[in-house]
């Protein structure tokens, strides 16, 4: 297949090229991933500066285009611009740190397989449950296996697959659960600071975790060893207030 590769921890990350050097051998892989590290940055994109294109090697050898943009530019600009004819599948990841939970709604990896899939895309993001010294081989051998899979049997319309992997070796891998999104979200903590001209502001410091108890959910999963798939939409919509917001209709 033709594969587009993207990311939120940028071009030069050490997850982007873990996943190009497993997908390479057997797929087409381009590469279009951002310049600089664009984590946390949602589905944003970019509409007030322009979008610069560079062409970055890695050890000696062309490995793709760096944009000076989000996640979702990169997904943008490959499928109009960059490539001849659109990928059969777009790949964004492999990301530093899960996104399970309350986090898909922040995630540019998310958010960039998110882009594909309302171009009409299979796609799948891809995070590994660690911010440091990631053990990048259970998703390096999981995720060609997912891929083959998915451009085998197809994805519905619209829908992209959120992928987190345990920080573990592949051997230690309790397995594959299928998941729901959970609802673990985070209690920020800003710590004020005054800077040399007296100015306050805030820095994001220490984060406290609600965690989800739902054994079906994608945080539980991996925190149980196991790689979590959830198929997640990019319709908000709450379907099961359609009704009750109805019948408010006679008091609008």
């Amino acid at each position: 297949m033709k594969l587009l590769l993207t990311n939120d921890d940028g071009i030069f990350s050490k997850g982007i090229e873990a996943l190009f050097h497993a997908l390479s051998a057997e797929h087409e892989v381009i590469v279009v991933a951002p310049e600089t590290e664009q984590s946390a940055i949602g589905h944003a994109i970019t509409i007030l500066e322009p979008l610069r294109v560079n062409e970055v090697k890695r050890n000696g050898r062309f490995f793709g285009y760096a944009l000076k943009g989000t996640p979702a530019d990169c997904v943008k600009i490959a499928v109009s611009e960059l490539m001849d004819q659109p990928p059969d599948m777009v790949v964004s990841g492999i990301n530093l740190g899960a996104n399970v939970g309350v986090d898909v709604i922040y995630s540019g990896t998310v958010s960039a397989a998110t882009e594909a899939a309302v171009l009409g895309l299979p796609s799948i993001a891809i995070s590994i449950d660690s911010f440091t010294s990631a053990d990048f081989s259970a998703a390096t051998e999981f995720i060609p296996k997912l891929v083959a899979l998915a451009g085998k049997e197809g994805l519905p319309t619209g829908v992209s697959l959120n992928v987190n992997v345990p920080n573990l070796p592949a051997d230690k891998i309790s397995g594959v659960r299928i998941t729901r999104q959970g609802t673990q979200r985070y209690v920020e903590k800003y710590d004020r600071r005054i800077d040399p001209r007296k100015h306050v502001y805030y820095w994001l410091t220490n984060e406290s975790v609600v965690r989800d108890e739902d054994p079906e959910a994608d945080s539980c999963a991996l925190a149980s060893g196991y790689i979590s798939v959830t198929p997640i939409h990019h319709d908000l919509t709450s379907y099961a207030t359609l009704e009750t917001l109805r019948r408010w209709g006679a008091s609008l």
